[in-house]
């Protein structure tokens, strides 16, 4: 029953969808049975959000604001939710709380939770939304930190800014920048980009030149690994089933509820996609791949490497090669 209610299904489907599975006179259907699980979840959330830190390592981190349609506090309040990636190549849930998704204040107030319970290391970069206030806090919290953007935000931000009937031709255009097989070939995209619409389209070219180094920050790490810095997918993948559950309660879920339920929910979504890449180690690549650490302010930050690999899409992260840094790190 909790493998079912971690995958989607809400508390007042479970008789129905059990009875027909079990028969009807199969104990234990009812959503009081459900709800008191969800209760000891809510005390091993404390728990949890009050552990220690100070044995793991993250060297990837992905932020973003998580909107559940719970019964939040105050307007624009959502989930602050922190996955990182540990040298092994194994991504976890750091952290998960309400916030505000454009607020400094309330990711620094989050980063400085983390770090105080142990993770002192700063990892090598982040990947995030530029509309978050994340951006600031880390910062100023692990200053070494190098910014990706992601690829799947700017895109809808950079097609918002033009016609309907143009945004088929940008976007392909746009694929070619982080669909490049080098950095140097996705700078050259982006000049290409911003000769061909400059003209008319000059606010859509600004948005992408604007952040052109933070979206091609990830070509300074290992080929196998772009897949997985280009975008917020590793969170939005992960609670997806979250998102789904609050739909079908209607928003019931209280920011308590809310927050137990993403974490026994989170951690299970990541233990499958972990499961369905399987465990190949890639052990080589960082073996070759040895940069040393950078921050993007420096003279050198934004030449280009050499990494050679094919050209590649953003599939799905359950169907991305396994990721693991051991080598490396």
């Amino acid at each position: 029953m909790p493998v079912l209610y971690l995958r989607g299904i809400s508390t007042g489907d479970f008789q129905e969808a059990l009875t027909a599975l079990l028969g009807k006179d199969a104990p234990n259907l009812s959503p009081a049975v459900i709800s008191r699980l969800t209760a000891e979840w809510q005390g091993e959330y404390e728990r949890w959000q009050k552990r220690d830190l100070s044995a793991r390592r993250y060297v990837y981190v992905w932020a973003d604001g998580v909107f559940l349609q719970a019964r939040m506090e105050h307007h624009g309040e959502c989930m602050l939710v922190l996955i990182g990636a540990t040298p092994e190549g194994k991504k976890e849930l750091i952290g998960f709380q309400v916030g505000v998704r454009e607020s400094a204040q309330s990711w620094r107030e989050f980063l400085i939770d983390v770090k105080q319970r142990g993770l002192q290391i700063a990892p090598e970069i982040a990947v995030g939304d530029g509309a978050l206030g994340f951006w600031k806090a880390v910062d100023e919290v692990f200053p070494g930190t190098r910014h990706q953007r992601c690829w799947v935000h700017k895109t809808v931000n950079v097609l918002d800014k033009v016609l309907l009937s143009v945004q088929a031709n940008m976007k392909k255009d746009l694929r070619e920048v982080y669909w490049a097989p080098s950095r140097a070939a996705a700078e050259a995209a982006i000049d290409v980009f911003a000769e061909k619409y400059r003209a008319k389209y000059g606010r859509a070219v600004e948005c992408l030149a604007k952040d052109r180094d933070a979206l091609l920050a990830f070509y300074d790490f290992p080929a196998e690994h772009w897949d997985h810095l280009r975008t917020t997918d590793p969170i939005e993948s992960v609670f997806a089933t979250v998102r789904h559950r609050t739909v079908r309660t209607k928003g019931a879920l209280s920011p308590t509820t809310a927050k137990a339920d993403g974490v026994q929910a989170g951690d299970r979504r990541i233990q499958d996609l972990a499961a369905a890449q399987g465990h190949k180690s890639v052990a080589e690549d960082h073996r070759r791949c040895q940069f040393p650490r950078r921050h993007r302010d420096h003279p050198s930050a934004g030449k280009p490497r050499r990494l050679i690999a094919s050209s590649p899409k953003i599939p799905h992260s359950s169907s991305r090669p396994a990721l693991n840094l051991r080598e490396k790190w």
